[in-house]
């Protein structure tokens, strides 16, 4: 459960992190490479959520929520940057 907690944690902080990382970046293509790592991070959060409840840790159905509508967001930015 700890190694979990951690491994969740390290990622749910990458997801910004590489946002803003790639917010100064001057070109269109480093800017998406940093907003595909951040996806990356997310996704790995889902997997962590999913095992959790898989394992009957909590239940994450709120968690799962807060994600989703992280990823709506980090899409429209994505898709703003692409068209820009």
């Amino acid at each position: 459960l700890y190694g979990l907690v951690s491994q969740m944690r390290r990622a749910a902080v990458s997801v910004p992190a590489n946002i803003a990382e790639g917010f100064k970046r001057r070109t269109k293509a480093d800017k998406l490479h940093f907003l595909t790592m951040s996806f990356g991070s997310l996704e790995e959060s889902r997997y962590y959520l999913i095992l959790s409840k898989d394992l009957e840790y909590c239940d994450t159905s709120e968690m799962m929520k807060k994600l989703e509508e992280v990823s709506k967001l980090l899409d429209l930015y994505r898709s703003k940057i692409e068209n820009s």
